[in-house]
């Protein structure tokens, strides 16, 4: 092999390449990200709706000793902890030796909600010989991919009595599956000619429950009043009892590896549950001297609103009591704190190449990516991180041996969207946006690479430590 000329040098040591992880990677590390990945599809089949991933992550985080917070509490160095908020989100969170006030908290902010269709307060009808529940989709979705594709029914129903019930029907292989119907092409000349933000309208999404008529003669509504029989018989849930219900309808099909090779991982829900796994497992398996929290939250999909979104007031509350119980100023714990945003980007995809600024693009298998800034438009609702932090950042993922990008979300002016950074970027602490490429995202199955999933994981032990 001949040796390489003075401008091959120059060029390997001066210019910026993306380069493919798989390709980067020795056996050994190949083999880490395929294991480390099938943890990762166990936990999206356990997580379909953010009080299971909450769950899941508990039982989890119980399962590395770690024991329930609550404020008031006593903290030493070394505990190993989680606090719970409704149900639907969580902190897991280790209290480190560092100095609180010089260090701060390394923060991991991640979401654990999906783009679902959930089912209205006063869901239940009959008509033409079929029962459905009338519905009202969960964040930014389109619609005509809901169609046509089995559902399950996830949630929770709180009964007259105040006692709640869980359902979860459709995912083991003897259960029903649900259905939202469409149109054939037959008969669907007109609607093919609209827009496809029109092809489905919101109130068309009715999810199919049943077609078998109860057997009573004198009974009205009788497909309706079956499907309330079987609802009482095996929940206890009468019509009235859905007020106070939160049922979602979900994918019915669990992850899968996709393509002959292996590589990527086919689910619902990737966004943003792949950083929440990696967020969640580096805290729960790797020590630090830092103190530091994964927090995995709600309602990113709608603007992390409500209580249990990141905007709620909670979270900061817990971060001051933690200041309280080991003697720390908060304020001064707040302005020296760090935190990774982890939330989804969009992967380059060759399918549909208009949409991206390929150089600014993040690639699929090129590791975990940085987005510097988000929002829209002239960076419109964005955290826009500093130049300082990124290259501290930065020095970390080389420190650590992360392979990793950069990224933005599609064309300056075609693209963009919001993470939790600018939320956490308020409080005066130090915020960068870093999460995996996804296919597809916010489709009912989206698609990602095990490389850009283990990179992810890295990142956060590199931040860590």
């Amino acid at each position: 092999m001949s040796e390489k000329s003075k401008g091959q040098l120059l060029q390997e040591e001066l210019a910026y390449k993306k380069k493919n992880y798989f390709e980067a990677a020795g056996k050994d590390e190949r083999d880490a990200m395929f294991i480390y990945a099938e943890g990762y599809k166990q936990f999206l089949d356990e997580a379909k709706t953010e009080r299971e991933a909450c769950a899941a992550a508990v039982a989890r985080a119980e399962k590395c000793g770690f024991t329930e917070y609550h404020f008031g509490d006593r903290l030493q160095t070394g505990d190993k902890k989680y606090f719970v908020n409704r149900g639907k989100s969580v902190v897991v969170f280790r209290v480190g030796s560092k100095n609180l006030e010089q260090d701060g908290f390394r923060l991991i902010a991640s979401h654990i909600d999906a783009p679902r269709i959930d089912i209205k307060q006063n869901p239940l009808y009959e008509d033409s010989g079929m029962a459905f529940l009338k519905t009202h989709y969960y964040g930014g979705i389109k619609k005509y991919q809901w169609t046509a594709i089995p559902l399950a029914l996830h949630g929770v129903v709180v009964l007259k009595d105040g006692s709640k019930v869980t359902l979860r029907v459709g995912e083991d292989a003897g259960d029903p599956v649900f259905y939202i119907n469409d149109l054939l092409p037959h008969l669907g000349g007109e609607q093919m000619n609209g827009k496809a933000a029109n092809l489905i309208e919101g109130e068309q999404l009715n999810v199919l429950v049943g077609g078998l008529p109860y057997a009573d003669q004198e009974a009205g509504e009788k497909i309706k009043l079956n499907v309330l029989s079987i609802l009482h018989e095996k929940y206890g849930v009468t019509e009235e009892d859905f007020l106070s219900a939160e049922l979602s309808a979900v994918p019915a099909y669990g992850a899968r590896d996709v393509g002959f090779d292996r590589a990527l991982i086919g689910a619902y829900g990737h966004d943003d549950r792949v950083c929440a796994y990696p967020a969640l497992t580096a805290v729960l398996e790797s020590a630090s001297e830092h103190t530091v929290l994964a927090m995995l939250v709600d309602k990113e999909e709608i603007g992390s609103e409500g209580t249990t979104g990141i905007q709620s007031k909670v979270y900061e509350d817990l971060m001051e009591e933690i200041c309280i119980a080991r003697g720390a100023n908060f304020r001064k714990v707040r302005a020296n704190s760090k935190c990774l945003s982890s939330d989804v980007t969009a992967a380059y995809d060759p399918n549909f190449p208009g949409v991206y600024e390929k150089m600014n693009a993040a690639m699929l298998s090129c590791g975990t990516a940085m987005c510097k800034f988000t929002g829209a438009r002239g960076k419109s609702g964005s955290n826009d991180a500093n130049a300082e932090f990124v290259g501290e950042v930065r020095k970390m993922f080389a420190d650590g041996g992360v392979f990793w990008q950069t990224a933005e979300l599609g064309k300056v002016d075609v693209g963009g969207g919001g993470t939790v950074a600018k939320f956490v970027a308020n409080l005066n602490i130090d915020t960068v946006d870093l999460g995996v490429p996804v296919i597809s995202m916010h489709a009912p199955w989206e698609v990602i690479s095990k490389a850009d999933l283990y990179s992810n994981y890295k990142a956060f032990l590199a931040f860590m430590k």
